[in-house]
């Protein structure tokens, strides 16, 4: 009797909980807790010392690993283009991140983009005069920036994000015009 119920008794190996499974239903083979499998720990043969005798137990779970396998196989195959691959980028594309890379080496600055971390190539130069009035600080007197300055776009080869910076000269004259007034 006692033996019966040994059989009837399982723990499951990853949770440590104990299952007792239903004589009519059978033993588990998935633990209902963490829904691990029960039984042997599985493990990954590399092929070095292939023994004869474990060729039964291998060719199951090389059966299991072929369909899970194809299982991923086929959620990929929704993603993955043969002509353009993973990422989604064609030939044009992969060329062009060289040329990016030498843009980019050449600048001055390279700033990080804000929002994927990659390097971000200075796109141009734009002046602000017409239609901007600067705020004159009441701690100062004047304004902070001067009348006219010059802003760095930078824009991202990767996800397109734009950002833009004071021109060195005018970040220059920023702190010059503060520390006149310190």
């Amino acid at each position: 009797m006692q033996e019966k119920q040994d059989q009837e008794k399982q723990v499951c190996q990853w949770c440590l909980s104990e299952i007792i499974w239903d004589e009519e239903i059978g033993p588990e083979t998935h633990c209902p807790h963490c829904e691990n499998e029960l039984g042997g720990y599985r493990s990954v043969q590399i092929g070095l010392d292939s023994d004869e005798d474990d060729d039964s137990t291998d060719s199951r779970n090389e059966n299991e690993d072929e369909d899970w396998l194809d299982d991923e196989k086929e959620d990929l195959s929704d993603r993955y283009n043969e002509e353009e691959g993973f990422r989604g980028g064609t030939r044009s594309m992969l060329a062009a991140e060289s040329v990016v890379q030498r843009i980019i080496d050449e600048q001055l600055e390279a700033p990080e983009c804000p929002s994927c971390r990659e390097y971000m190539m200075e796109a141009g130069v734009q002046t602000i005069d017409s239609g901007f009035r600067p705020t004159e600080s009441t701690a100062i007197g004047i304004s902070v920036v001067p009348n006219p300055f010059k802003i760095v776009w930078y824009v991202c080869p990767a996800c397109y994000h734009t950002a833009s910076f004071l021109s060195l000269n005018d970040r220059e004259e920023m702190l010059n015009r503060l520390a006149e007034h310190s």
